[in-house]
């Protein structure tokens, strides 16, 4: 995007920027093509300048001038809103630029993966009631269902998304042999699946493949019902009492998803809003649930809480507005998006960013943010906020919010975390399993260090023949430089091999822990780190120099003119 343009005789500027001394304004002549709201061409020339050593480029041959008044002081309302116009038409174009929607094709083979699914569950759990003896009529009327959450449930997948799927089942398919048995022998005979893994030590028991290529997150739920129809009530205040604990953990998310869905006002700028803080959040380093940063849910409230206070925002002021909500926020206040007259349980005097679950029973969503996290996430939230706040500023760029976070440039020392196993299965069994126990690690760290930045990217040592993740942590000491990283494994190891499971994992699979200088980074992590500065979004066509721009003092932002070579 141009702000300005110039050949050998001419330069486009805003016309408001052209304010001579005495107060007067100058009318434009008609504009030059390209059309530019708001700009017309100038011939400038330099006349002596008090207030610079060098003169001071104005209009040579000025067009009629008017004599009026100007109250020199804020932009006016409309330029604000066709700036407003411009940074929104700029930001989706970003978002089309960075892919972060999937295409329609994308879009309707999702959508029959989800129709395969019910198909194969609803065969499925016919064939439990049969296996079960139960009555013809109970066999030919019983079904379950799928229901989605997750960025797929809130309609903000991107096209490398996976697909949260939630298997409903009736009080007869038990987990551990109807669902990781039955079903899975299923699912294995169809030549659609690969790659199918059962997960049965996660908090929430799930089993993990690939359907025409898509991958596909998927738990199961035993609901004491005869029959789970697709138009399920899952709102039903009664449905609680009919799932056990391990279940209504998955179920929540899909409340919360369609609950945030009610109650936002404008589902297509939350769409767009929603996908922009993601994408900021995994370049800036918080977007990690485990590691002690936001996770999806947290994401997702925060963005209807913004939403819902300002329906009529456009997808531009939404971003802004984020920002600014959200740099000022006194935590730790919680953030709640239902009526705040409702009696909510007041949040743990841990919790440091408490956000409310936004349906019954209203529980706080989980947490992992630490001290170090927290500090992290409240200076990324000042920096957007910094990025955002002048709707006014000519030089803005949407790619400057969204550059990778410099950790090779701000950390000198890092913690570097190898994890290594026999096999590409084990290898994600075993990582999965180590970061669920990040969060020791990372306090343990904290109390020897003072700050640790968990870096959520998974990179890979090329040099070491086993499959491998390597993590990179950075810190910051407050002290003497960090050394005894023997006692904080011994530690750390402790919560890993806590019971039959990770001592099994750890006697085959590999875990290492060490400190290592910036220098020795890998180079992909080197490229990431690059300071890259932010480009312009005004430019000068000329090829002479023109010098040193100069901005109004009275109006800030606007472009005067420039200093003379």
């Amino acid at each position: 995007m141009a702000y300005a343009y110039a050949n050998q005789s001419s330069i486009v500027v805003p016309a408001a920027h052209l304010i001579e001394p005495g107060n007067l304004i100058l009318t434009p002549p008609p504009p030059l093509p390209p059309p530019l709201l708001g700009y017309f061409p100038v011939t400038l020339t330099a006349i002596p300048n008090h207030c610079y050593r060098s003169p001071l480029l104005v209009p040579a041959n000025p067009p009629v001038i008017v004599h009026r008044p100007v109250v020199l002081g804020r932009p006016s309302l409309e330029f604000l809103i066709q700036m407003d116009e411009r940074r929104t038409q700029s930001l989706l174009q970003f978002i089309s630029s960075e892919g972060l929607e999937p295409s329609q094709e994308e879009v309707v083979k999702r959508k029959e993966v989800i129709n395969q699914l019910k198909q194969i569950v609803l065969q499925w759990i016919r064939k439990v009631a049969w296996q079960r003896r139960l009555p013809k009529e109970i066999i030919a009327g019983t079904s379950a269902t799928i229901l989605t959450y997750g960025s797929y449930g809130l309609g903000v997948h991107g096209p490398e998304s996976d697909i949260d799927a939630l298997c409903l089942g009736p009080y007869f398919a038990s987990l551990e042999e109807d669902f990781f048995v039955v079903l899975r022998n299923i699912l294995h005979s169809r030549p659609e699946v690969s790659e199918i893994h059962c997960v049965k030590s996660a908090k929430v028991p799930l089993m993990r493949f690939k359907f025409n290529g898509i991958s596909v997150d998927f738990p199961y739920v035993q609901v004491q019902v005869i029959s789970v129809s697709d138009n399920i009530n899952i709102f039903d205040p009664f449905l609680p009492g009919k799932v056990e604990e391990s279940g209504w953990r998955s179920l929540s998310g899909v409340r919360a998803n369609q609950q945030i869905l009610r109650l936002v006002p404008n589902v297509k700028n939350f769409h767009s809003m929603l996908r922009c803080i993601k994408l900021w959040a995994k370049r800036r380093g918080i977007y990690s649930h485990l590691l002690g940063f936001f996770g999806g849910i947290h994401l997702a409230i925060l963005a209807a809480y913004v939403c819902q206070r300002h329906p009529n925002a456009s997808c531009n002021s939404l971003l802004t507005l984020f920002f600014e909500n959200f740099s000022h926020w006194p935590w730790p206040r919680p953030v709640i998006l239902q009526d705040q007259s409702i009696n909510f349980r007041r949040p743990d005097d841990r919790a440091l960013m408490p956000i409310m679950m936004p349906c019954s029973p209203f529980e706080y969503c989980n947490s992992n943010i630490t001290r170090s996290t927290f500090r992290k996430i409240k200076a990324e939230f000042q920096r957007g906020y910094a990025l955002t706040r002048d709707i006014g500023r000519l030089d803005f760029e949407w790619s400057c919010l969204f550059e990778a976070f410099p950790y090779g440039a701000k950390y000198a020392h890092f913690v570097r975390i190898l994890l290594a196993a026999p096999n590409v299965d084990e290898l994600r069994d075993w990582v999965g399993w180590v970061k669920s126990r990040f969060r020791s690690l990372l306090l343990k760290l904290e109390i020897v260090e003072g700050h640790c930045d968990p870096n959520p990217t998974e990179y890979v040592d090329h040099n070491i023949t086993e499959p491998n993740v390597v993590f990179y942590w950075g810190l910051l000491t407050e002290g003497s430089t960090f050394l005894d990283i023997n006692s904080v494994k011994e530690d750390f190891m402790r919560s890993v091999i806590n019971d039959v499971y990770g001592e099994d994992r750890s006697a085959r699979c590999k875990l290492e822990l060490s400190v290592i200088e910036s220098s020795q980074l890998p180079k992909s992590m080197l490229v990431e780190s690059g300071v890259k500065g932010c480009k312009a979004c005004w430019r000068i066509l000329d090829n002479n120099q023109l010098g040193t721009p100069v901005y109004s003092q009275y109006v800030p932002h606007y472009f005067v003119g420039y200093v003379a070579s």
